[in-house]
């Protein structure tokens, strides 16, 4: 019987192994699958909205007028914003004297308004090219160009350029008409007064003429027509960026700028003394009041505009018809006929705006030029000095360019469609431009003007519609993808971690392949498959539009294999309890609603206010319900709920405030103090035992690290006062302070690692950790938001201890409220070096932790401020580790600060699992299909119509949430390094409380 009796353990051993091999590799296959499921669709936004416009082989359309300048000079005066330019200063006086007096004396003025992402890329190509930019810049960072574009400058005879080495090369780099010269990315240093760059290419400029003047081969260049001399000016932005649009500096330079260009347009006089050089004065893009750009807001959409010289028209009188709204829009949404503020002192001189896109037009026209091919800008005659014939002339010439695009797209789409479908207001344009050309012969040339803006419309429609050809192919085949995706994670989580019934089945074993049925619906899905294939490449559809929907097509196949299985759960919901499916329906419904709130805070942060103020009080009184032994704990967690709540009605514009975060640094060392003085407690409250070592457990040698992080922290906020002194000092960043503050961040968050083992001791060796780093990187209340998290994640693992005490305090044998899995299918234990560790089944009630861990995650990004917004990444958190601009250093170090809110977090939730003894990648598999609703829920409220602004926010809500769900991967793996060894005390306690018992046949309640 023995030999019998080992031989049956042995087979039951192997089988078991066998099993658990099978379902650890089902799953990693299950978690690449949903990576790049994940990461594929998270890439159709860049084929659906991030799709380059650009398009070649049309030709360039003459304007049929003289050229009303030889030459054009144009500024542009990087991160200027039109109202700080505009205005008076303190004494009354004009910020810009010289370029005010043009405004009443000479030329032209309004606002530009550009259409955000209000980068300095996009702002640039917006002027130079009249081009809204190309979208799939994005993917470079708005740095480069992934395709190439025509612009004013490639149409020029000759273009001269001075200024910084992130704008010039981009648009004269590649082109050997140019004569260009930018300054050293070191010059672009955030810690001093950058106005003297603007001076650089003033000075610059000069130095060219004058050598100009004994060298012939530079004389050739700039002599004839033709020419534009462009003068990029990057004082501004640097300024804005380190010290604020309101600062001295920055207002200075916008004095210094105003001085740069007088003094340029004295020598170009003198040079060119023809009276044939035109001047136009803008910027690419505003500052925001907390020094950062990117978004929608107007002062960063706002920018000034001054036109003078050869072929721009003169001042006029403001009207009263210039302030009554015509019901248009500009690209920003801004209105038309805005009222001009008392405060610029120009309420008596016409005010013209325009859109961005509009000035590459202008400049064209004013040099007789084709316009740019790719310009989808419509030319603003109220500039031009122009008869009425020439301005007719001029404004047809700017439709059949504009024109000429949509036909391209329609020709290259109507290519490759099979079911080609055309934009029906234009199919009859050819009689169109011979209306018009009929009225400009016969002198109708209003009319022919209305006419051709008309047309300009119309086929700025069509080249949307065909930019948008393609969206509900792609819309419908992702969300079935998403769904099939969600609908297999269900089947998966019920038959591998619940106790859901499946009649007759084995735990574990997912599909049966071999069966008829299963056979046919793969057949018919590889069917399926490959004609949709052959479709998409007779189309010359994009690779990853086969990805798309192969990964629809195979999660529906996977789903539809087994019919059985999804037939046995239909008779399982069939035959259960009443009471059992209105708990269900009403946890649906919970979660929904939970679910609905985490997507209206991505519009309105103050949400989580409303979120926290409810949990503080559910999770006291949970706590006290059923640990009623420990009074204290319940006004901690309302304390530290309530004390949360209060971020999300501050200003997502977050002030400078050192003195804040230097005391933010002590705060964190109090709460280490005595939540390392709980842990040292005796453990004799149950609530409190999973969590706390208790004295006996504690070593020297983790006393000695406690103390060690904390001089860490309070070094930190040391070097937080030390080096911001030595910025507004305007004395730099001095390299010591740098190695200072890198050792800083670099050493502590490494120590954790060698912290004890006690849940409690490593979570606050966690949070002491990153509390360096995050302390250096922070520049206001958000320092203190790093502790306000920290206590209410504490909080969340006290609040489920308490309710795995009831649990385990009111247990029976008769009815106990968790069950353990079948041993032949539960996984292993994730506590490598744990004790008596038991993994249980997840339940209904279980999905509030799913949820608990979605809200905390959200409020990780919109605590502080809107993560979805551009604008929101404050580029003077980086200043204490580096302050020479470097894009790829600051984004990282700004990718760290926003990931350290992650992992305490990501650790929290991992605590949270070992106390409730609960499989951690079961609960992750919910927070996957959790996530994947809000996902759902974004993509359809993705917009394609609306202000740019609106349409690009609803984008990155939807990326947000599905980056979100590739990053909580990544940091699963990241907190598994700091809480693999998790060491908690077991659930049954020989002495303190009964055993937990379980049973092995459970029956469906």
């Amino acid at each position: 019987m023995d030999l019998w009796a080992i031989k049956g353990n042995s087979n039951h051993r192997t089988t078991k192994n066998k099993i658990q091999m099978q379902r650890r590799w089902s799953e990693v296959g299950l978690v690449i699958l949903g990576v790049l499921l994940h990461s594929s669709y998270m890439l159709s936004i860049f084929d659906i909205y991030f799709k380059t416009p650009i398009v070649h082989g049309m030709n360039p359309e003459p304007l049929g007028i003289r050229a009303p300048a030889k030459r054009l000079v144009l500024f542009i005066a990087d991160g200027m914003r039109a109202d700080k330019f505009f205005e008076m200063d303190t004494t009354g006086k004009p910020r810009a004297p010289y370029l005010h007096n043009i405004m009443h004396n000479k030329g032209r003025w309004g606002v530009s308004h550009a259409r955000p992402p209000t980068e300095s890329r996009p702002g640039h190509v917006a002027i130079i090219a009249g081009l809204y930019e190309d979208p799939s810049a994005v993917t470079k960072g708005w740095k480069a160009n992934p395709v190439e574009f025509d612009s004013v400058f490639n149409r020029s005879r000759h273009t001269v350029a001075f200024g910084s080495p992130d704008i010039v090369p981009i648009f004269c780099g590649g082109l050997s008409n140019t004569h260009w010269k930018s300054y050293s990315h070191e010059f672009e240093d955030f810690a001093t007064d950058a106005s003297f760059l603007d001076d650089w290419a003033f000075d610059r400029f000069g130095e060219f003429l004058n050598e100009s003047r004994h060298n012939m081969t530079l004389a050739e260049q700039i002599d004839g027509d033709g020419l534009i001399v462009f003068l990029h000016l990057l004082g501004c932005d640097t300024n804005g960026h380190a010290h604020r649009p309101y600062s001295d500096i920055y207002l200075n330079n916008i004095n210094l700028v105003d001085r740069g260009v007088k003094s340029t347009v004295k020598v170009m006089e003198e040079y060119f003394p023809d009276g044939q050089t035109s001047y136009i004065f803008t910027a690419d893009h505003g500052m925001s009041n907390k020094g950062s750009h990117g978004d929608g807001d107007p002062a960063n959409t706002e920018t000034p505009l001054v036109a003078w010289g050869a072929g721009v028209r003169g001042p006029g009188l403001a009207s009263p018809e210039d302030d009554v709204d015509d019901g248009l829009r500009f690209v920003d949404q801004h209105t038309h006929h805005e009222k001009t503020p008392a405060s610029w002192g120009l309420r008596n001189v016409e005010r013209t705006d325009v859109n961005q896109g509009d000035i590459a037009p202008l400049m064209s026209t004013l040099l007789g030029l084709p316009c740019p091919l790719n310009s989808v800008g419509t030319l603003p005659v109220e500039f031009l000095a122009l008869d009425q014939e020439e301005q007719a002339q001029a404004m047809f010439a700017n439709a059949k360019q504009v024109l000429d695009q949509f036909l391209r797209k329609s020709q290259l789409k109507q290519a490759t469609s099979l079911f080609f479908k055309p934009f029906g207001p234009l199919i009859g344009y050819k009689a169109t431009l011979v209306h018009i050309t009929n009225l400009i012969a016969v002198g109708q040339f209003v009319l022919a003007l209305q006419s051709a803006q008309d047309l300009i419309s119309l086929a700025l429609d069509g080249l949307h519609y065909f930019q948008t050809y393609d969206w509900l192919f792609l819309m419908s085949t992702i969300t079935v993808g998403y769904l099939g995706w969600m609908l297999y994670i269900l089947l998966h989580v019920l038959q591998s971690y619940t106790t859901f019934p499946f009649f007759h089945r084995k735990r574990g074993l997912r599909r049966s392949y071999n069966s008829q049925p299963g056979k046919a619906v793969r057949f018919a899905g590889g069917v399926l498959m490959g004609i949709s294939s052959l479709l998409l490449i007779v189309e010359q559809s994009p690779p990853l539009y086969h990805l798309y929907l192969g990964l629809a097509v195979f999660f529906w196949t996977e789903i539809l294999t087994d019919i059985s299985l999804l037939q046995s759960i239909g008779l399982a919901i069939r035959s259960a309890k009443l009471s059992w499916l209105s708990k269900a329906i009403f946890a649906c419904l919970i979660s929904f609603l939970v679910l609905e709130l985490l997507v209206a805070s991505f519009f309105w942060r103050e949400v989580y206010t409303g979120v926290f103020l409810v949990a503080g009080v559910v999770g006291a009184v949970v706590v006290s319900c059923n640990t009623p032994d420990v009074s204290m704990v319940p006004a901690f967690v309302w304390a530290a709920c309530w004390f949360m709540s209060g971020f999300t009605l501050m200003p997502a514009q977050i002030p400078d405030n050192t003195s804040l975060v230097v005391g933010s640094g002590i705060v964190v060392v109090l709460l280490a103090i005595i939540g390392r003085w709980l842990d040292c407690m005796p453990s004799s409250k149950p609530a409190l035992q999973r969590v706390v070592c208790g004295p006996s457990r504690k070593s020297d040698k983790s006393k000695w690290l406690f103390l060690i992080q904390v001089m860490l922290v309070l070094a930190a906020s040391a070097m937080v006062w030390i080096t911001t002194s030595h910025r507004t000092q305007k004395k730099g960043l001095p390299i010591l302070h740098q190695f200072i503050n890198w050792s800083l961040a670099g050493v502590s968050v490494l120590l954790p690692l060698k912290s004890p083992r006690g849940m409690l001791a490593r979570l606050i060796s966690i949070f002491l950790g990153f509390a360096p780093l995050f302390l250096l990187l922070s520049i206001g209340y958000e320092a203190l938001f790093f502790s306000a998290l920290a206590m209410v994640l504490f909080s969340w693992v006290l609040v489920e201890s308490a309710v795995c005490n009831s649990i385990v305090q009111g247990g029976s044998t008769s009815s106990p409220k968790w069950e353990k899995l079948n041993a032949n299918f539960l996984p292993e234990p994730t506590g490598l070096k744990s004790s008596r560790v038991a993994v249980f089944s997840i339940e209904l009630l279980d999905t509030r932790i799913a949820l608990c861990f979605l809200v905390l995650i959200n409020v990780a990004f919109f605590g502080t401020g809107n993560m979805a917004s551009v604008a929101s990444f404050e580029i003077s958190s980086v200043y204490r580790f580096i302050t020479i601009f470097n894009p790829y250093i600051m984004g990282a170090l700004l990718l760290c600060k926003l990931f350290v809110p992650f992992i305490l977090v990501t650790c929290a939730f991992s605590a949270v699992t070992r106390v409730l003894e609960l499989p951690r990648l079961g609960c992750y598999f919910i927070v996957l299909l959790l996530s994947d609703v809000m996902t759902i829920h974004f993509f359809f409220l993705v917009k394609n119509i609306g202000s740019w602004m609106d349409i690009g926010q609803s984008i990155s809500h939807f990326g947000i949430m599905s980056a979100q769900i590739v990053f909580v991967l990544l940091l699963f793996a990241l907190s598994s390094v700091f809480t693999y060894d998790f060491d908690i005390m077991s659930l049954q306690q020989p002495a303190a409380s009964p055993a937990l018992h379980t049973t092995s046949g459970h029956k469906y309640k």
